[in-house]
């Protein structure tokens, strides 16, 4: 990148926060943190009024606004993705929000990069993010977020997947994270005094109090991520799947909660964490995968009731299918 532009670029840079760190800027354009000090300097001696204090970072003075600033066709096409994205994992209050912040975003943009964001709209969609996508889908993110920020209180009305009724609950905010194609919000839970992992669409309601938490209380959602992630359950599911049929898993695996897999021969062992054994066996059937349930065993005799049911099933349907042929087992070939 040239001076030039990496100068400009560092000026919108320090726009887009109150405080940018010196560490900042240098990671962002891979420069050393003397090239960043020399960069400031020739902003300053070209009239931009930038504050600098020792230990915190560098910020534009009150009141100092440029011209709007103007996007390449790269950076457009971001912003568009960005667009469809937000219309599949929101809920309708941060949709409209997203649109009425991207109509001002468009309404600066140069007349030919216009005509490429109508172009390129009716060519890109996102389909089947998530089963809960509703355009009435209520998923609180505007007051969590501000609950984040200001530190206050949620008030919620959480029905727990294996819970007979909703339960209300006091929670205190630590941060959002979306996997799983699903929004969840870890938070430490008053009720069961413990942190723990709301998935959004379950929320029944949400209140924002005025009661206010410490704002150090809580650890980073990193380190909250280390602590709540399935990724670090212990498995509790090992299946067994010939080499050829593991394609036929490899995508949807992670949403039925794979941990890893081991190769030997003609076959890969796969472990999972699941507590949904029922939801779990559906799902090897509908791959057609032909795994094995190794462990638990429960989870074995909830497969072979399931592949007994099928079988009888279409028995029972089509008694007389000509070339009905059965396996060793008495499954249908």
């Amino acid at each position: 990148m040239k001076r030039l532009d990496r100068l400009n670029a560092i000026l919108t840079q320090l726009q887009s926060k109150r405080v940018v760190t010196s560490a900042e800027i240098a990671e962002r354009f891979n420069i050393s943190q003397r090239t960043v000090y020399r960069d400031i300097r020739a902003l300053e001696e070209a009239g931009i009024p930038i504050c600098a204090e020792a230990g915190t970072g560098y910020s534009l003075m009150d009141h100092f606004h440029l011209p709007p600033v103007m996007f390449t066709n790269d950076e457009a096409s971001a912003l568009l993705l960005g667009e469809k994205l937000i219309e599949k994992m929101s809920d309708g209050q941060v949709r409209e929000n997203y649109r009425s912040a991207a109509c001002k975003i468009k309404a600066i943009l140069r007349p030919q990069e216009k005509d490429f964001l109508e172009e390129l709209h009716a060519k890109i969609t996102v389909f089947g993010w998530s089963d809960w996508e509703k355009n009435g889908e209520q998923l609180y993110l505007n007051e969590i977020q501000q609950a984040l920020v200001n530190c206050k209180i949620l008030r919620i009305r959480y029905q727990a997947k294996h819970a007979d009724e909703a339960l209300v609950r006091e929670i205190e905010p630590v941060g959002l994270c979306n996997y799983g194609g699903r929004w969840h919000l870890f938070a430490w839970c008053r009720l069961r005094q413990a942190y723990r992992d709301f998935r959004l669409d379950r929320l029944e309601e949400l209140h924002v109090s005025e009661e206010s938490y410490q704002k150090d209380k809580h650890p980073s959602m990193n380190e909250l991520w280390q602590q709540l992630s399935p990724m670090n359950y212990e498995p509790n599911i090992c299946i067994v799947i010939s080499a050829d049929r593991k394609k036929l898993v490899s995508e949807s695996k992670y949403y039925y909660g794979f941990l890893n897999e081991e190769e030997s021969e003609n076959c890969v062992r796969m472990c999972f964490f699941n507590t949904d054994f029922h939801g779990f066996a559906s799902w090897l059937i509908a791959s057609r995968s032909l795994a094995r349930v190794i462990e638990p065993a429960e989870l074995a005799t909830l497969h072979q009731s399931a592949m007994r049911e099928i079988s009888e099933a279409y028995q029972t349907t089509y008694p007389h299918c000509p070339d009905h042929k059965k396996d060793s087992k008495g499954f249908d070939k």
